[in-house]
């Protein structure tokens, strides 16, 4: 297996274009063009979490059993996300709209889970293959892919706008291409050698589950993602309303995610020479700094707002590089079970947006607020406080239990990664 890391790079972005900016557009283009309830929105995003309770551990044990036909199950489940995908925004909904939502959703998360978990599983090996650091340094590939694939998500809709009476369609033919693409450019990376059998499935989590600093690990991942699904999910909403800049959300998006994908490189490089723990407490705090600044924000406050869309999204990249390279890390270190573990790692990240949209959404409703609407004083308040306030209580308790745990090499990471 050659390193050819561009590819694992794009193969990320496909992945992370079904996932966060689903959460930033599905929401606001159901309630804008459908009339959709937020709290019936918010209501079902987290009923299809709850499908996540048995889904991800069973699509981690289907990982693992069909290994040797890994490539085969890859491609199909990037069919059923564009498919689904094409449904969801391409297609007007020939039953209900919140019916239509919560069916193209569960194609795409369950596409989205089974390809999250395969594809993290697999760098754990090809990882060790690159030698020192190799975790670090696929992750820089990958999260950087992963967060041009957002950039892309994100933006894309909004940018097409001008071009097309139907952005969102498009869109979904864009993510078909690269569908194709990420498929074609992975081809001969995925291992197929065939997994020892496990009479148990519930066996495959063992290993992970019955590890104290997995176990940990694990919550922090459930931590420090909530936060980010708070933002996400009421970006649209905060910019349009309560900053009264509409028009300014692609550009905002795009310099959240640009800053994530640019500070890639330089959160690793600091973590090979201070160490992963260190670094990413350093840039929770950054995140958390942003976010008291945003309370203090109203209507036309466009360049601070930018400024924080900077630094939050910098946070972000030390987010999504450095917490899944110290978990690998662990991982390669236990020595069995990636996909399965991965799969809980997935679990972890939707069900923290599983818990934001049942409570904020909702909450949100409750103050008085109405998306597109002429909104009271109170009513955006409420919006500020959700969407700045309880990010920082989040990230701060995600910063207390990290900086409470103890990794196996707090030294900076030099020659000791697989």
């Amino acid at each position: 297996m050659t390193a050819r890391l561009p590819a694992w790079s794009l193969y990320a972005a496909l992945i992370a274009m079904a996932g966060l900016p689903i959460y930033i557009h599905a929401p606001k283009v159901y309630a804008d063009q459908y009339g959709v309830p937020l709290a019936s929105l918010g209501l079902t995003l987290a009923a299809l979490r709850l499908i996540d309770v048995v889904q991800d551990p069973a699509l981690g044990w289907l990982a693992e059993r069909t290994r040797r036909h890994r490539q085969t199950g890859t491609t199909l489940a990037t069919l059923l996300m564009a498919l689904s995908l094409a449904g969801l925004f391409a297609v007007p909904p020939p039953v209900a709209p919140l019916i239509w939502f919560a069916l193209c959703l569960t194609g795409l998360f369950s596409g989205f889970s089974f390809l999250t978990i395969c594809f993290y599983a697999e760098g754990v090996a090809k990882a060790q293959a690159l030698g020192p650091q190799g975790h670090l340094r696929l992750a820089g590939w990958r999260e950087g892919g992963s967060l041009i694939g957002i950039c892309l998500a994100a933006v894309a809709p909004v940018a097409l706008m001008p071009l097309t009476d139907q952005p969102f369609a498009a869109f979904a033919a864009l993510f078909a291409a690269v569908a194709l693409a990420a498929t074609l450019a992975m081809r001969g990376q995925w291992q197929g050698h065939t997994a020892p059998p496990t009479p148990n499935p519930l066996a495959l989590f063992r290993p992970v589950l019955a590890d104290p600093l997995s176990r940990r690990l694990l919550l922090i991942a459930l931590l420090n993602a909530a936060p980010v699904a708070v933002t996400s999910t009421l970006f649209l909403f905060f910019v349009e309303s309560r900053l009264a800049l509409p028009g300014w959300e692609g550009p905002l998006l795009l310099l959240f995610f640009l800053a994530a994908a640019l500070s890639t490189p330089a959160w690793t490089a600091l973590a090979r020479r201070h160490g992963p723990k260190r670094v990413l407490l350093s840039a929770m705090t950054l995140a958390i700094l942003a976010f008291l600044w945003t309370l203090t924000l109203g209507p036309g406050d466009l360049i601070a707002f930018a400024l924080i869309c900077a630094a939050s999204g910098a946070a972000l990249g030390a987010d999504l590089t450095l917490l899944p390279a110290i978990f690998a890390t662990r991982l390669a270190s236990l020595g069995s079970g990636e996909a399965a573990a991965f799969s809980l790692w997935s679990f972890m990240s939707k069900l923290s947006l599983a818990l934001v949209a049942v409570t904020a959404l909702p909450a949100l409703q409750s103050a008085g607020f109405a998306s597109g609407a002429d909104n009271s004083e109170s009513a955006l308040r409420s919006l500020t406080l959700i969407y700045a306030g309880l990010p920082c209580v989040l990230k701060l308790t995600a910063i207390l239990a990290l900086g409470l745990t103890r990794l196996p090499d707090p030294a900076p990471i030099k020659d000791t990664a697989p």
